[in-house]
């Protein structure tokens, strides 16, 4: 699947490892900036300096939608990773996060 960017995204860098998962669980730009945009739930994210924001899939299923995002400077927001958690995750849980996103993390 292709995954196209629309100018409304154009504030959001994007990283590799968010479009690969993005393409791997079939998640659209629009639909991770809803999650973005209108979160359940914000936590802390796993890595330094991040946040981890959580929608449910749909009201009627039990899957939810996760994203984990970098403010920086002049407003822009660096989309880290998005995924689809199985069921529904516990409030302040530990999310396992990829080494490749630790490393990324650190190098910027």
């Amino acid at each position: 699947m292709e995954i196209k960017f629309s100018k409304t995204s154009s504030n959001f860098i994007w990283t590799a490892h968010a479009k690969d998962k993005m393409d791997y669980y079939r998640l659209s730009p629009s639909r991770v900036l809803r999650v973005f945009r209108h979160p359940e739930r914000v936590e802390e994210g796993v890595a330094p300096k991040t946040v981890a924001v959580m929608q449910p899939l749909t009201p009627k299923h039990t899957s939810e939608i996760w994203l984990m995002y970098q403010k920086g400077k002049n407003g822009i927001i660096t989309i880290i990773t998005a995924w689809r958690y199985p069921g529904k995750s516990p409030s302040r849980g530990t999310i396992p996060i990829p080494e490749e996103i630790k490393k990324y993390l650190r190098i910027n």
